[in-house]
């Protein structure tokens, strides 16, 4: 029988997962930055972000955040803007839900932003006419 050379595989080098996470401090948005919330993910580290500018960009997970910050739809998130490509960002830093209920009050956000809600919870609560497709038995 084989002696026991290893102190454990994977799960051992990742560390302890407590939950605890520690308190930070709220990161404001600078000048090339703004606030996003993430409407859904696209693989390979990107995703479609809606920015609150009022426009729809690209986003890509930068690499320190990539395995250990899991970005899913519905998130508040803080991108940076690419001087050279308007139409992709960089996500920079994912808000919790109480740190983006506290941006809210601070007025960063503004008061129509939806925190924990997913993308398919936006599309549920918009006009209510999802029920009609569009065909006119009338005209047939």
């Amino acid at each position: 029988m084989p002696k026991p050379k290893g102190k454990g595989g994977k799960n051992r080098r990742r560390g302890k997962g407590d939950g605890e996470e520690a308190k930070r401090e709220l990161e404001f948005k600078e000048e090339g930055q703004e606030y996003a919330q993430v409407v859904r993910m696209l693989g390979n580290g990107r995703c479609e972000c809606f920015c609150y500018d009022g426009v729809t960009r690209l986003g890509h997970i930068r690499g320190k955040m990539r395995k250990k910050v899991w970005v899913t739809a519905g998130d508040i998130v803080l991108v940076g803007k690419r001087d050279f490509q308007d139409e992709k960002v960089d996500i920079l830093h994912k808000y919790s839900a109480d740190e983006a209920r506290n941006l809210k009050q601070y007025g960063e956000l503004p008061e129509t932003a939806r925190i924990n809600e997913t993308a398919v919870d936006q599309a549920m609560a918009g006009d209510g006419d999802d029920d009609d497709i569009g065909i006119d038995f009338d005209d047939i």
